[in-house]
């Protein structure tokens, strides 16, 4: 791959890995001292601090429905969407089985099953059934794609839409960790269940699926509310392979 493509992917994988043992590692290391507001706080500070650090990069996707939205809006090219998908379900692997080596130092810390995963039925603190934990994930995706893919448009305040998508990922966290343990991410509900295993597996796929149909929905809708003539970032504009023209900052310049 070309040095730019290089480094797109690697930070995808990165962000990927960070959000899933800093975030996840929250609710798997301290989730019963920092509870359910705290676990939260985490995933949305945790993405906040990536969007401005990666951001300029890769736009700081670190999630596959985010990717998928930003695909079927025309924002990047079906090349590096699937650079991006694979850079990172391989870092919310790496991110979880890193956080797997850490909790199994913990003495007494259950994992199987468990392991900050998601779930229905009994695996749900409100005990939701499959049918509401599969709308929840659309709606809470749909709402966290669809910010991202309107605060990275240049009609969006400059240098505040990392803070939009840190809030917002941080939203949808606190109303969805009751219900199902909140996803939104394929790869951060991967990655962690892969370790878990027992049921945690085998439910994994609505948290696969949902979400991204979310991520589409957010696309399609943002093309109504945001028309596809109006510019993009230029981190997006790098993705995509564009020329940056002279009154366009080169990457790097604004989150």
């Amino acid at each position: 791959m070309e040095t730019t493509e290089t480094r797109t992917v690697v930070s995808e994988f990165l962000g990927t890995l960070l959000l899933v043992f800093f975030a996840v590692g929250a609710a798997v290391l301290a989730g019963e001292y920092i509870g359910t507001f705290g676990i939260a706080l985490a995933f949305g500070f945790v993405m906040l601090a990536l969007a401005y650090a990666l951001g300029p990069i890769s736009g700081c996707h670190i999630n596959p429905a985010v990717t998928l939205g930003m695909l079927l809006a025309k924002r990047i090219t079906v090349r590096t969407a699937v650079e991006y998908w694979i850079a990172q379900i391989l870092g919310g692997i790496v991110g979880a089985a890193l956080l797997f080596l850490v909790a199994k130092q913990v003495p007494g810390l259950q994992t199987h099953g468990a392991f900050g995963t998601n779930g229905w039925g009994d695996r749900s603190a409100v005990h939701i059934n499959l049918g509401g934990a599969f709308v929840a994930e659309i709606v809470m995706t749909f709402l966290f794609v669809f910010v991202v893919l309107s605060v990275t448009h240049r009609v969006a305040v400059a240098g505040f839409g990392g803070l939009a998508i840190g809030i917002a990922l941080g939203l949808v966290y606190l109303f969805g960790i009751p219900l199902d343990g909140t996803s939104v991410n394929p790869a951060r509900s991967l990655g962690p269940a892969i370790f878990a295993g027992g049921a945690a597996i085998t439910q994994v796929w609505l948290f696969i699926v949902a979400p991204l149909i979310g991520g589409a929905i957010a696309a399609a809708v943002h093309q109504v509310t945001h028309p596809p003539q109006e510019p993009v970032t230029t981190a997006d504009q790098a993705a995509s392979g564009e020329p940056t023209t002279p009154d366009q900052p080169a990457p790097g310049d604004r989150v």
